[in-house]
Protein backbone atom coordinates (compact mmCIF):
# COMPACT_ATOMS: atom_id res chain seq x y z
CA UNK A 1 0.00 0.00 0.00
CA UNK A 2 1.17 4.07 -1.33
CA UNK A 3 2.17 5.91 1.85
CA UNK A 4 0.15 9.09 2.09
CA UNK A 5 2.97 11.48 0.99
CA UNK A 6 3.29 8.74 -1.87
CA UNK A 7 -0.46 9.07 -2.63
CA UNK A 8 -0.34 13.06 -2.43
CA UNK A 9 2.43 13.28 -4.48
CA UNK A 10 0.59 11.31 -7.22
CA UNK A 11 -2.08 13.93 -7.41
CA UNK A 12 -3.45 15.74 -10.27
CA UNK A 13 -4.00 18.78 -8.59
CA UNK A 14 -6.19 21.48 -10.93
CA UNK A 15 -4.70 25.29 -10.51
CA UNK A 16 -5.74 27.03 -7.68
CA UNK A 17 -7.25 29.81 -9.88
CA UNK A 18 -9.38 26.82 -11.12
CA UNK A 19 -10.65 25.70 -8.25
CA UNK A 20 -12.02 29.27 -7.04
CA UNK A 21 -13.71 29.53 -10.41
CA UNK A 22 -15.69 26.25 -8.98
CA UNK A 23 -16.76 28.88 -6.06
CA UNK A 24 -17.61 31.54 -8.36
CA UNK A 25 -14.38 33.62 -7.10
CA UNK A 26 -13.09 36.67 -8.92
CA UNK A 27 -9.00 36.48 -9.29
CA UNK A 28 -9.54 39.92 -7.65
CA UNK A 29 -10.61 38.21 -4.30
CA UNK A 30 -7.57 35.65 -4.57
CA UNK A 31 -3.85 36.22 -3.73
CA UNK A 32 -1.78 33.37 -5.26
CA UNK A 33 0.94 31.89 -3.13
CA UNK A 34 2.18 29.82 -6.00
CA UNK A 35 0.41 27.81 -8.32
CA UNK A 36 -1.82 25.48 -5.61
CA UNK A 37 -2.45 27.84 -2.76
CA UNK A 38 -4.31 31.26 -2.26
CA UNK A 39 -5.90 33.11 0.29
CA UNK A 40 -9.16 34.58 -0.04
CA UNK A 41 -10.13 37.99 0.36
CA UNK A 42 -12.29 39.20 3.10
CA UNK A 43 -14.56 41.12 0.55
CA UNK A 44 -15.60 37.59 -0.66
CA UNK A 45 -18.11 37.82 2.29
CA UNK A 46 -19.05 41.10 2.14
CA UNK A 47 -20.08 40.98 -1.23
CA UNK A 48 -22.07 37.73 -0.13
CA UNK A 49 -23.07 39.11 3.46
CA UNK A 50 -26.81 38.86 1.84
CA UNK A 51 -26.89 35.44 0.35
CA UNK A 52 -28.33 32.23 2.40
CA UNK A 53 -26.03 30.26 3.75
CA UNK A 54 -25.06 26.42 2.90
CA UNK A 55 -25.52 23.96 5.33
CA UNK A 56 -23.23 23.53 8.16
CA UNK A 57 -21.89 19.79 9.27
CA UNK A 58 -19.46 19.26 11.97
CA UNK A 59 -17.10 16.38 11.91
CA UNK A 60 -16.29 15.06 15.62
CA UNK A 61 -15.38 11.43 17.06
CA UNK A 62 -15.10 9.20 20.13
CA UNK A 63 -12.27 10.50 22.67
CA UNK A 64 -8.84 9.65 20.49
CA UNK A 65 -6.64 6.22 20.62
CA UNK A 66 -3.53 4.98 19.03
CA UNK A 67 -5.35 3.04 17.02
CA UNK A 68 -6.62 5.83 15.13
CA UNK A 69 -9.84 7.33 14.23
CA UNK A 70 -9.88 8.93 11.04
CA UNK A 71 -11.75 12.09 11.64
CA UNK A 72 -9.81 14.35 9.42
CA UNK A 73 -9.89 11.57 6.48
CA UNK A 74 -13.75 11.21 6.99
CA UNK A 75 -14.20 14.99 6.93
CA UNK A 76 -12.41 15.47 3.66
CA UNK A 77 -13.85 12.15 2.72
CA UNK A 78 -17.43 13.80 3.42
CA UNK A 79 -16.88 16.43 0.99
CA UNK A 80 -15.40 14.94 -2.01
CA UNK A 81 -18.69 12.19 -1.23
CA UNK A 82 -21.33 15.69 -1.17
CA UNK A 83 -19.54 16.59 -4.36
CA UNK A 84 -19.95 12.80 -5.73
CA UNK A 85 -23.97 13.17 -5.56
CA UNK A 86 -24.08 16.87 -7.01
CA UNK A 87 -23.84 19.28 -4.16
CA UNK A 88 -21.21 22.01 -3.77
CA UNK A 89 -19.50 21.14 -1.02
CA UNK A 90 -16.44 22.73 0.57
CA UNK A 91 -14.14 21.03 3.36
CA UNK A 92 -12.78 23.57 6.30
CA UNK A 93 -10.02 22.45 8.50
CA UNK A 94 -7.69 23.59 10.70
CA UNK A 95 -3.44 24.23 9.77
CA UNK A 96 -1.49 21.35 10.98
CA UNK A 97 1.21 22.76 13.62
CA UNK A 98 5.30 22.17 13.19
CA UNK A 99 5.43 20.71 16.55
CA UNK A 100 2.99 17.73 16.15
CA UNK A 101 4.41 17.47 12.58
CA UNK A 102 8.14 16.71 13.75
CA UNK A 103 6.89 15.04 17.05
CA UNK A 104 5.07 12.08 17.36
CA UNK A 105 1.45 12.92 15.84
CA UNK A 106 2.18 13.25 12.75
CA UNK A 107 0.42 15.54 9.72
CA UNK A 108 -3.28 16.72 9.52
CA UNK A 109 -4.02 16.39 6.44
CA UNK A 110 -6.34 13.33 5.54
CA UNK A 111 -5.17 10.12 4.93
CA UNK A 112 -5.32 7.64 2.10
CA UNK A 113 -7.37 8.83 -1.04
CA UNK A 114 -9.16 11.39 1.04
CA UNK A 115 -6.04 14.21 1.73
CA UNK A 116 -6.15 17.96 0.80
CA UNK A 117 -3.07 18.85 -1.40
CA UNK A 118 -0.24 20.33 -1.64
CA UNK A 119 0.11 17.89 1.62
CA UNK A 120 3.65 18.96 2.35
CA UNK A 121 3.21 22.27 1.94
CA UNK A 122 0.04 22.20 4.00
CA UNK A 123 2.13 20.35 6.51
CA UNK A 124 4.98 22.78 6.79
CA UNK A 125 5.06 26.40 6.26
CA UNK A 126 2.09 26.13 4.09
CA UNK A 127 1.21 30.50 3.78
CA UNK A 128 3.05 31.60 6.64
CA UNK A 129 0.10 31.88 9.13
CA UNK A 130 1.99 30.53 11.93
CA UNK A 131 4.79 31.92 11.17
CA UNK A 132 3.18 35.28 11.79
CA UNK A 133 1.12 34.85 14.79
CA UNK A 134 4.62 33.72 16.11
CA UNK A 135 6.28 37.27 15.17
CA UNK A 136 3.32 38.69 16.22
CA UNK A 137 3.18 37.28 19.61
CA UNK A 138 6.86 37.48 20.39
CA UNK A 139 6.49 41.17 19.49
CA UNK A 140 4.44 41.80 21.90
CA UNK A 141 6.86 39.75 24.20
CA UNK A 142 9.79 42.53 23.56
CA UNK A 143 7.79 45.69 23.53
CA UNK A 144 6.31 44.14 27.62
CA UNK A 145 10.12 43.24 28.71
CA UNK A 146 11.38 46.86 26.93
CA UNK A 147 8.67 48.38 28.59
CA UNK A 148 9.62 47.63 31.94
CA UNK A 149 13.52 47.75 31.19
CA UNK A 150 12.63 51.91 30.09
CA UNK A 151 11.04 52.74 33.24
CA UNK A 152 7.52 50.97 34.04
CA UNK A 153 5.44 53.45 33.64
CA UNK A 154 2.76 51.09 33.62
CA UNK A 155 3.77 49.66 37.16
CA UNK A 156 3.95 46.00 36.01
CA UNK A 157 5.09 43.41 38.53
CA UNK A 158 7.65 41.13 36.50
CA UNK A 159 6.29 38.27 39.20
CA UNK A 160 2.75 38.72 37.92
CA UNK A 161 3.46 38.63 34.15
CA UNK A 162 1.26 36.01 32.47
CA UNK A 163 2.59 36.70 28.50
CA UNK A 164 5.20 33.56 27.81
CA UNK A 165 6.69 33.61 24.27
CA UNK A 166 6.06 31.24 21.87
CA UNK A 167 7.42 28.85 19.34
CA UNK A 168 5.96 26.50 16.97
CA UNK A 169 7.81 23.49 18.06
CA UNK A 170 7.87 20.23 20.66
CA UNK A 171 10.10 21.88 23.06
CA UNK A 172 9.95 20.77 26.25
CA UNK A 173 13.78 22.30 27.34
CA UNK A 174 11.79 25.72 27.05
CA UNK A 175 9.00 25.09 29.05
CA UNK A 176 10.26 27.41 32.16
CA UNK A 177 13.35 29.61 31.45
CA UNK A 178 15.03 33.05 32.63
CA UNK A 179 15.76 35.98 30.98
CA UNK A 180 17.19 39.47 31.42
CA UNK A 181 20.92 37.86 32.16
CA UNK A 182 23.91 39.30 32.02
CA UNK A 183 23.94 42.85 33.46
CA UNK A 184 21.25 46.08 33.31
CA UNK A 185 21.90 46.43 29.70
CA UNK A 186 19.79 43.07 28.93
CA UNK A 187 16.97 44.02 30.51
CA UNK A 188 15.56 43.25 33.72
CA UNK A 189 15.93 39.18 35.03
CA UNK A 190 12.82 37.51 35.33
CA UNK A 191 10.99 33.91 35.10
CA UNK A 192 9.31 33.15 31.87
CA UNK A 193 8.81 30.09 29.38
CA UNK A 194 7.46 29.19 26.15
CA UNK A 195 4.50 27.95 24.82
CA UNK A 196 3.70 25.95 21.76
CA UNK A 197 2.31 28.81 19.24
CA UNK A 198 -0.92 26.69 18.97
CA UNK A 199 -2.09 27.48 21.97
CA UNK A 200 -1.18 31.39 21.35
CA UNK A 201 -4.07 33.69 22.43
CA UNK A 202 -3.49 35.68 19.21
CA UNK A 203 -4.18 31.82 17.21
CA UNK A 204 -7.42 31.96 19.33
CA UNK A 205 -8.34 35.53 18.26
CA UNK A 206 -7.24 34.71 14.85
CA UNK A 207 -10.02 32.14 14.32
CA UNK A 208 -12.45 34.29 16.41
CA UNK A 209 -11.88 37.83 14.72
CA UNK A 210 -14.26 38.53 11.68
CA UNK A 211 -12.40 41.70 10.32
CA UNK A 212 -9.39 43.15 10.79
CA UNK A 213 -11.24 45.94 12.76
CA UNK A 214 -12.32 43.02 15.10
CA UNK A 215 -8.68 41.40 14.90
CA UNK A 216 -7.59 44.63 16.54
CA UNK A 217 -9.92 45.13 19.23
CA UNK A 218 -9.47 41.58 20.23
CA UNK A 219 -6.00 42.14 20.26
CA UNK A 220 -5.89 45.37 22.23
CA UNK A 221 -8.01 43.62 24.88
CA UNK A 222 -4.94 40.60 25.63
CA UNK A 223 -4.02 40.98 29.55
CA UNK A 224 -0.11 39.91 28.98
CA UNK A 225 0.39 40.80 33.43
CA UNK A 226 -0.77 42.65 36.59
CA UNK A 227 0.41 45.97 38.34
CA UNK A 228 1.56 45.50 41.94
CA UNK A 229 -2.01 46.87 42.37
CA UNK A 230 -3.13 43.67 41.12
CA UNK A 231 -4.85 45.62 38.43
CA UNK A 232 -4.76 44.01 34.94
CA UNK A 233 -2.17 45.11 31.97
CA UNK A 234 -3.13 44.88 28.36
CA UNK A 235 -1.66 45.10 24.85
CA UNK A 236 -3.83 48.29 24.09
CA UNK A 237 -1.94 49.80 27.18
CA UNK A 238 1.59 49.31 25.61
CA UNK A 239 0.49 50.64 22.38
CA UNK A 240 0.87 47.65 20.46
CA UNK A 241 -2.19 46.92 18.96
CA UNK A 242 -1.38 48.69 15.43
CA UNK A 243 2.04 46.69 14.67
CA UNK A 244 0.66 43.67 16.01
CA UNK A 245 -2.33 43.69 13.37
CA UNK A 246 0.35 44.62 10.73
CA UNK A 247 1.83 41.74 10.96
CA UNK A 248 -1.52 39.41 10.79
CA UNK A 249 -3.03 41.72 7.88
CA UNK A 250 -2.23 38.43 5.92
CA UNK A 251 -2.77 36.11 8.34
CA UNK A 252 -6.11 36.70 9.08
CA UNK A 253 -7.55 35.68 5.13
CA UNK A 254 -8.68 32.10 4.62
CA UNK A 255 -6.05 29.67 3.03
CA UNK A 256 -7.88 28.08 -0.71
CA UNK A 257 -6.79 24.38 -1.25
CA UNK A 258 -8.10 21.11 -2.40
CA UNK A 259 -8.85 17.59 -2.14
CA UNK A 260 -7.05 14.62 -4.16
CA UNK A 261 -10.45 14.87 -6.28
CA UNK A 262 -10.12 19.09 -6.77
CA UNK A 263 -12.90 20.06 -4.24
CA UNK A 264 -12.40 22.83 -2.31
CA UNK A 265 -10.90 23.13 0.88
CA UNK A 266 -10.59 26.25 3.07
CA UNK A 267 -7.40 25.48 5.60
CA UNK A 268 -7.11 28.51 8.46
CA UNK A 269 -6.19 28.70 11.90
CA UNK A 270 -5.01 25.81 13.82
CA UNK A 271 -5.87 26.15 18.47
CA UNK A 272 -5.00 22.89 19.60
CA UNK A 273 -8.46 21.38 21.02
CA UNK A 274 -7.09 20.12 24.27
CA UNK A 275 -5.09 23.54 24.82
CA UNK A 276 -7.78 26.20 22.86
CA UNK A 277 -10.67 25.97 21.13
CA UNK A 278 -9.69 23.71 18.76
CA UNK A 279 -11.90 25.28 15.49
CA UNK A 280 -10.85 26.39 12.08
CA UNK A 281 -11.40 30.30 11.49
CA UNK A 282 -14.62 31.72 12.10
CA UNK A 283 -14.30 33.64 8.59
CA UNK A 284 -13.05 30.36 6.88
CA UNK A 285 -16.56 28.55 7.98
CA UNK A 286 -18.48 32.05 7.25
CA UNK A 287 -17.39 32.83 4.23
CA UNK A 288 -17.68 29.09 3.08
CA UNK A 289 -21.20 29.16 4.02
CA UNK A 290 -21.59 31.29 1.31
CA UNK A 291 -19.84 30.23 -1.34
CA UNK A 292 -21.41 26.13 -0.75
CA UNK A 293 -24.26 24.04 -0.82
CA UNK A 294 -22.74 21.98 2.20
CA UNK A 295 -19.57 22.97 4.32
CA UNK A 296 -17.62 20.14 6.26
CA UNK A 297 -16.12 21.32 9.18
CA UNK A 298 -14.21 19.85 11.98
CA UNK A 299 -13.38 19.97 15.87
CA UNK A 300 -10.39 18.03 17.59
CA UNK A 301 -10.45 15.09 19.46
CA UNK A 302 -13.82 14.07 20.64
CA UNK A 303 -16.75 15.53 20.95
CA UNK A 304 -16.14 16.17 24.85
CA UNK A 305 -13.49 18.66 23.91
CA UNK A 306 -13.71 20.30 20.20
CA UNK A 307 -17.27 19.43 19.61
CA UNK A 308 -18.37 21.07 22.98
CA UNK A 309 -15.92 24.21 22.09
CA UNK A 310 -17.61 24.63 18.78
CA UNK A 311 -20.60 24.82 20.12
CA UNK A 312 -20.25 26.84 23.23
CA UNK A 313 -17.79 29.27 21.68
CA UNK A 314 -17.70 29.25 18.15
CA UNK A 315 -21.09 28.89 17.06
CA UNK A 316 -22.16 31.15 20.00
CA UNK A 317 -19.39 33.81 18.63
CA UNK A 318 -19.88 33.59 15.12
CA UNK A 319 -23.57 33.03 15.22
CA UNK A 320 -23.47 29.49 13.30
CA UNK A 321 -26.48 27.09 12.94
CA UNK A 322 -25.40 23.91 12.72
CA UNK A 323 -27.34 21.44 10.80
CA UNK A 324 -25.76 17.67 11.35
CA UNK A 325 -22.84 16.43 13.66
CA UNK A 326 -20.89 12.96 12.43
CA UNK A 327 -19.60 11.12 14.91
CA UNK A 328 -16.06 9.12 13.46
CA UNK A 329 -15.68 6.08 15.25
CA UNK A 330 -13.43 2.79 14.77
CA UNK A 331 -14.26 -0.51 16.19
CA UNK A 332 -10.56 -0.67 16.76
CA UNK A 333 -10.54 2.64 18.46
CA UNK A 334 -13.92 1.10 20.90
CA UNK A 335 -12.21 -1.99 21.54
CA UNK A 336 -9.30 -0.32 22.80
CA UNK A 337 -11.44 2.12 25.16
CA UNK A 338 -12.65 -1.04 26.04
CA UNK A 339 -9.07 -2.47 27.23
CA UNK A 340 -7.71 -4.57 24.48
CA UNK A 341 -3.68 -3.77 23.80
CA UNK A 342 -2.86 -1.95 20.12
CA UNK A 343 -1.31 -5.82 19.14
CA UNK A 344 -4.29 -7.55 19.83
CA UNK A 345 -6.86 -5.24 18.09
CA UNK A 346 -7.37 -6.91 14.91
CA UNK A 347 -9.38 -10.15 16.66
CA UNK A 348 -12.73 -10.34 17.41
CA UNK A 349 -13.30 -9.08 21.12
CA UNK A 350 -17.32 -8.66 21.38
CA UNK A 351 -16.78 -8.12 25.47
CA UNK A 352 -14.74 -5.23 24.84
CA UNK A 353 -16.15 -3.77 22.02
CA UNK A 354 -19.49 -3.62 24.39
CA UNK A 355 -17.27 -1.91 26.81
CA UNK A 356 -15.51 0.40 24.83
CA UNK A 357 -18.64 1.24 22.68
CA UNK A 358 -19.64 3.38 26.01
CA UNK A 359 -17.30 6.30 25.11
CA UNK A 360 -19.54 6.46 21.42
CA UNK A 361 -22.50 6.22 23.20
CA UNK A 362 -21.36 9.85 25.86
CA UNK A 363 -20.48 11.35 22.90
CA UNK A 364 -23.48 10.68 21.20
CA UNK A 365 -24.98 11.70 23.96
CA UNK A 366 -23.08 15.31 24.07
CA UNK A 367 -23.96 16.14 20.96
CA UNK A 368 -27.60 15.88 21.40
CA UNK A 369 -27.09 18.17 24.08
CA UNK A 370 -26.95 20.48 21.62
CA UNK A 371 -30.00 19.82 19.73
CA UNK A 372 -27.92 18.85 16.49
CA UNK A 373 -28.89 15.94 14.84
CA UNK A 374 -25.64 13.16 14.68
CA UNK A 375 -24.70 10.25 12.19
CA UNK A 376 -22.25 7.82 13.66
CA UNK A 377 -19.30 6.97 10.77
CA UNK A 378 -17.76 3.76 11.47
CA UNK A 379 -14.07 4.12 9.40
CA UNK A 380 -13.69 1.08 8.19
CA UNK A 381 -10.43 -1.23 8.86
CA UNK A 382 -10.18 -4.59 7.04
CA UNK A 383 -9.88 -6.50 10.32
CA UNK A 384 -13.26 -5.44 11.28
CA UNK A 385 -15.74 -8.37 11.53
CA UNK A 386 -19.41 -8.47 10.35
CA UNK A 387 -20.50 -9.46 14.23
CA UNK A 388 -18.69 -5.87 15.70
CA UNK A 389 -19.95 -3.91 12.87
CA UNK A 390 -23.40 -4.97 13.44
CA UNK A 391 -23.02 -4.72 17.10
CA UNK A 392 -22.30 -0.92 16.66
CA UNK A 393 -25.25 -0.78 14.41
CA UNK A 394 -27.58 -2.00 16.68
CA UNK A 395 -26.66 -0.21 19.57
CA UNK A 396 -26.73 3.48 17.99
CA UNK A 397 -30.14 2.25 16.36
CA UNK A 398 -31.19 1.63 20.14
CA UNK A 399 -30.20 5.39 20.87
CA UNK A 400 -32.08 6.60 17.97
CA UNK A 401 -28.68 7.10 15.76
CA UNK A 402 -28.08 6.05 12.27
CA UNK A 403 -24.18 4.61 11.31
CA UNK A 404 -23.13 4.43 8.12
CA UNK A 405 -19.50 2.56 6.90
CA UNK A 406 -17.32 4.87 5.36
CA UNK A 407 -14.51 3.73 3.42
CA UNK A 408 -12.74 7.18 1.87
CA UNK A 409 -9.10 6.40 3.50
CA UNK A 410 -9.32 3.22 0.78
CA UNK A 411 -11.73 4.55 -2.19
CA UNK A 412 -12.01 8.70 -1.71
CA UNK A 413 -15.63 10.48 -2.18
CA UNK A 414 -16.83 7.23 -3.37
CA UNK A 415 -16.28 5.69 -0.39
CA UNK A 416 -18.32 8.85 1.55
CA UNK A 417 -21.51 8.58 -0.65
CA UNK A 418 -23.43 6.43 1.42
CA UNK A 419 -22.48 9.08 4.45
CA UNK A 420 -22.66 12.15 2.23
CA UNK A 421 -26.47 10.77 1.41
CA UNK A 422 -27.41 10.40 5.53
CA UNK A 423 -25.49 13.74 5.96
CA UNK A 424 -27.82 15.61 3.27
CA UNK A 425 -30.69 13.69 4.35
CA UNK A 426 -30.67 14.58 8.47
CA UNK A 427 -29.35 18.37 7.37
CA UNK A 428 -32.60 18.54 5.14
CA UNK A 429 -35.20 17.15 7.68
CA UNK A 430 -35.08 20.46 9.80
CA UNK A 431 -34.65 18.67 13.19
CA UNK A 432 -31.77 20.97 13.88
CA UNK A 433 -32.37 22.96 17.45
CA UNK A 434 -28.58 24.60 17.98
CA UNK A 435 -28.93 25.42 21.75
CA UNK A 436 -25.70 26.17 24.06
CA UNK A 437 -24.91 24.11 26.87
CA UNK A 438 -24.78 27.05 29.33
CA UNK A 439 -25.47 30.47 29.89
CA UNK A 440 -23.16 33.03 29.67
CA UNK A 441 -24.85 34.41 32.71
CA UNK A 442 -24.00 32.04 34.95
CA UNK A 443 -21.23 32.01 37.29
CA UNK A 444 -17.57 30.99 36.27
CA UNK A 445 -18.02 27.97 38.68
CA UNK A 446 -21.56 26.89 37.63
CA UNK A 447 -20.05 26.72 33.85
CA UNK A 448 -17.05 24.99 34.60
CA UNK A 449 -19.65 22.38 37.05
CA UNK A 450 -22.28 22.58 33.95
CA UNK A 451 -19.43 21.28 31.08
CA UNK A 452 -17.76 18.45 33.88
CA UNK A 453 -20.92 16.93 34.56
CA UNK A 454 -23.26 17.05 31.50
CA UNK A 455 -19.88 16.22 29.01
CA UNK A 456 -17.82 14.74 30.71
CA UNK A 457 -19.98 12.97 33.48
CA UNK A 458 -17.74 13.74 36.30
CA UNK A 459 -19.42 13.71 39.76
CA UNK A 460 -18.31 17.48 40.37
CA UNK A 461 -15.46 19.71 40.51
CA UNK A 462 -12.53 20.25 42.86
CA UNK A 463 -11.08 23.99 42.64
CA UNK A 464 -7.59 24.66 43.80
CA UNK A 465 -6.81 27.50 45.86
CA UNK A 466 -5.14 28.84 43.30
CA UNK A 467 -8.18 28.67 40.56
CA UNK A 468 -10.60 29.89 43.43
CA UNK A 469 -8.02 33.36 43.82
CA UNK A 470 -8.48 33.58 39.86
CA UNK A 471 -12.14 33.42 39.75
CA UNK A 472 -12.34 35.95 42.46
CA UNK A 473 -9.75 37.85 40.48
CA UNK A 474 -11.64 37.57 36.60
CA UNK A 475 -15.48 38.39 38.86
CA UNK A 476 -13.43 41.73 39.89
CA UNK A 477 -12.63 42.84 36.78
CA UNK A 478 -15.24 41.93 34.66
CA UNK A 479 -14.29 38.63 32.91
CA UNK A 480 -17.39 36.15 34.42
CA UNK A 481 -19.53 36.53 31.65
CA UNK A 482 -17.58 35.02 29.39
CA UNK A 483 -17.51 31.66 28.25
CA UNK A 484 -15.13 28.37 29.36
CA UNK A 485 -12.59 26.98 27.31
CA UNK A 486 -11.51 23.54 29.22
CA UNK A 487 -7.79 22.63 28.71
CA UNK A 488 -8.15 18.70 29.27
CA UNK A 489 -6.49 15.42 28.30
CA UNK A 490 -8.57 14.50 24.66
CA UNK A 491 -7.63 10.45 25.36
CA UNK A 492 -10.32 10.39 28.48
CA UNK A 493 -13.75 12.04 29.03
CA UNK A 494 -12.16 13.04 32.91
CA UNK A 495 -9.07 14.68 33.07
CA UNK A 496 -7.09 11.25 33.58
CA UNK A 497 -5.81 10.05 30.47
CA UNK A 498 -5.75 5.82 31.43
CA UNK A 499 -9.06 6.29 32.53
CA UNK A 500 -10.27 5.07 28.78
CA UNK A 501 -14.29 3.90 28.35
CA UNK A 502 -17.34 5.93 29.68
CA UNK A 503 -15.32 6.36 32.95
CA UNK A 504 -17.73 7.10 36.40
CA UNK A 505 -17.31 8.23 39.89
CA UNK A 506 -14.52 10.57 39.57
CA UNK A 507 -14.46 14.14 39.79
CA UNK A 508 -12.59 16.90 37.49
CA UNK A 509 -9.78 18.99 39.12
CA UNK A 510 -9.18 23.04 38.14
CA UNK A 511 -5.67 23.83 38.64
CA UNK A 512 -5.70 26.89 37.55
CA UNK A 513 -7.79 29.47 35.41
CA UNK A 514 -6.12 32.00 32.64
CA UNK A 515 -8.07 34.92 31.17
CA UNK A 516 -7.64 35.04 26.88
CA UNK A 517 -9.78 38.39 26.98
CA UNK A 518 -9.45 38.91 24.06
CA UNK A 519 -10.27 35.88 21.72
CA UNK A 520 -13.02 36.32 25.05
CA UNK A 521 -12.94 33.05 26.63
CA UNK A 522 -11.30 32.16 30.37
CA UNK A 523 -9.17 28.90 29.90
CA UNK A 524 -9.75 26.44 32.95
CA UNK A 525 -6.57 23.96 33.06
CA UNK A 526 -7.37 20.55 34.44
CA UNK A 527 -4.91 17.34 34.68
CA UNK A 528 -1.33 17.57 33.42
CA UNK A 529 -2.01 19.59 30.41
CA UNK A 530 1.44 20.80 28.30
CA UNK A 531 0.96 24.11 26.76
CA UNK A 532 4.80 23.44 24.83
CA UNK A 533 4.92 19.70 23.98
CA UNK A 534 7.98 17.18 23.82
CA UNK A 535 9.03 15.31 21.55
CA UNK A 536 8.85 11.33 21.73
CA UNK A 537 11.74 9.54 22.16
CA UNK A 538 11.96 8.97 18.78
CA UNK A 539 10.85 12.22 16.99
CA UNK A 540 9.15 11.55 13.22
CA UNK A 541 11.66 14.43 12.50
CA UNK A 542 14.51 11.43 12.43
CA UNK A 543 12.52 9.76 9.38
CA UNK A 544 11.77 12.56 7.36
CA UNK A 545 14.01 14.12 4.20
CA UNK A 546 14.40 15.15 1.09
CA UNK A 547 15.98 13.09 -1.66
CA UNK A 548 18.08 14.75 -4.24
CA UNK A 549 15.24 14.31 -6.71
CA UNK A 550 13.23 16.75 -4.64
CA UNK A 551 10.76 14.28 -2.93
CA UNK A 552 9.81 14.49 0.39
CA UNK A 553 9.87 11.29 2.63
CA UNK A 554 8.64 10.41 6.14
CA UNK A 555 6.74 13.37 6.69
CA UNK A 556 3.25 11.17 7.45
Amino acid sequence: MKTDVQIAQEAKMLPIVEIAKKLDLTEDELELYGKYKAKISLDVYKRLEDKEDGKLVLVTAINPTSAGEGKTTTNVGLSMGLNKIGKKAITTLREPSLGPCFGIKGGAAGGGYAQVVPMEDINLHFTGDIHAITTAHNLLSALLDNHIHQGNKLNIDPRRITWKRVLDMNDRALRKIVIGLGGRGNGVPREDGFDITVASEIMAILCLATSIEDLKERLSKMIVGYTYDNEPVTAGQLDATGSLTLLLKDAIKPNLVQTLENTPAIIHGGPFANIAHGCNSVMATKIALKLADYVVTEAGFGADLGAEKFFNIKCRYANLKPDVTVIVATVRALKNHGGVAKADLGKENMEALAKGFENLEKQIENVQKFGVPAVVAINRFPTDTEDELKYIEDKCKELGVDVVLSEVWAKGGEGGVQLAKKVVELSESGKSNYRPLYDLDMSIREKIETIAKEIYGADGVEFSSKALKEIEKYERIGLDKLPICMAKTQYSLSDNPKLLGRPRGFTITVKEIRASAGAGFLVALTGDIMTMPGLPKVPAANKIDLLPNGEIVGLF
